[in-house]
């Protein structure tokens, strides 16, 4: 399918590996040109030049951390006309919620909660006024289910969402649409070294604690980035302007609700 993106400019937050990366590949094999973002300037030089040597488009690697305002300002200084926004950061590190003090809740909540509204708040305006804009939230399943150790994470993204759902409609007359992905397990680093501390926690060895977790997933994988990569392309197609202030999930049937 053919999703009308040649020629578009994006975002991508976070995508030196993992989801993000995944989502900037599939954009850029659509002809969108890139901005990429990573802290560690090696790492996204190279992915930057590997995706403009597979896919011809142009990729600006901007190194910055988007937790501080200089590091936003930095991306934006780069692209500040985005079509697509993509906003991904590292979750917060899981734990017991009684251990967590102000500056705990400080960082989980400026990554995963003050980061994107920042961006989206300064792009979206700009999507508006030409016409067309998409922006793709990287959320969790953790949003639609509660797991151990993770409520940092549920808060602070469910609080995302909850603002998704209000902002998406003001601007949906105008082509632009707000949408959240919600991942549930893929094999990345951040999902190997879950695993490696969910072992260590239980006292089970490494391959026992990857089949249990496998054990839950209807599809019997874990997920991969390209497909990850692949619905992110749709949301921002030209062909998915009905769809806005939704929250794809993506777990292989590992969530069990209806709804």
């Amino acid at each position: 399918m053919e999703l009308g993106l040649k020629g578009k400019k994006a975002i991508v937050c976070a995508s030196s590996r993992g989801l993000g990366r995944g989502c900037a590949f599939a954009l850029a094999k659509e002809g969108v040109s890139l901005v990429v973002n990573g802290v560690d300037p090696d790492r996204i030089a190279r992915t930057a030049e590997e995706i403009a040597q597979q896919t011809g488009v142009a990729v600006t690697p901007v190194a910055a951390d988007l937790d501080n305002p200089e590091g936003r300002a930095a991306i934006l200084e780069a692209c500040p006309d985005p079509d697509i926004l993509i906003n991904n950061n590292g979750g917060p590190p899981p734990g017991n919620f009684r251990d967590w003090g102000p500056e705990e809740w400080n960082a989980g909540l400026t990554a995963n909660l003050l980061v994107p509204t920042d961006l989206i708040r300064t792009t979206v305006d700009g999507m508006v006024e030409r016409g067309f804009g998409r922006i793709v939230n990287i959320t969790s399943i953790a949003v639609r289910t509660p797991f151990p150790g993770l409520a940092m994470s549920s808060a602070s993204r469910s609080a995302l969402t909850a603002l998704v759902a209000t902002v998406s409609r003001e601007v949906a007359s105008h082509d632009v649409t707000i949408n959240n992905l919600q991942p549930g397990i893929f094999e990345t680093d951040r999902m190997l070294t879950g695993l490696k501390g969910a072992a260590k926690a239980t006292g089970r060895s490494v391959e026992e604690t990857r089949a249990g977790m496998l054990s839950n997933i209807p599809v019997g994988r874990f997920g991969n980035t390209d497909e990850f990569g692949h619905a992110c392309a749709f949301l921002c197609s030209s062909h998915s302007g009905f769809i806005t202030g939704q929250n794809l999930l993506i777990d292989g049937g590992h969530f069990p609700g209806v709804f």
